[in-house]
């Protein structure tokens, strides 16, 4: 362990979505998380292309009924934040369907918005 444990933040529907997984899934999505919270990163986790930084990775998994990603941001110091939780469905090679980069999107600026509350809640303490 790195350093102390961030807190894992989730935004939108990603808990639920996460839930809705495969239990095998879901375990290894937890295990890739938990590594992030303490500043650790599993060997699974790749930086999503398109975001520009590094600071936005995604967790791949293939199990029998398909193929399964969770998108999390490290960006923040104030918490690791989980954006996304779904099953691919494209049927267009690897790239992620468009339709989820536009949640993905929508879903960083409210990460964005809720880290810098987090963080003028921490100067006011």
């Amino acid at each position: 362990m790195r350093g102390s444990e961030k807190v894992l933040e989730w935004i939108g529907g990603s808990h639920k979505d996460l839930l809705a997984l495969p239990a095998r899934v879901r375990r290894f999505f937890g295990y890739a998380l938990s590594l992030a919270q303490v500043g650790d990163q599993h060997d699974a986790a790749k930086v999503l292309k398109g975001f520009g930084s590094a600071g936005l990775l995604e967790i791949i998994e293939n199990d029998v009924g398909g193929t399964y990603r969770a998108v999390y941001t490290v960006r923040f110091e104030e918490a690791i934040f989980v954006l996304h939780c779904f099953q691919k469905k494209s049927k267009t090679g690897i790239a992620t369907p468009r339709e989820d980069i536009a949640i993905i999107r929508a879903r960083l600026k409210v990460a964005e918005k809720f880290a810098k509350e987090l963080r003028n809640e921490k100067t006011t303490d």
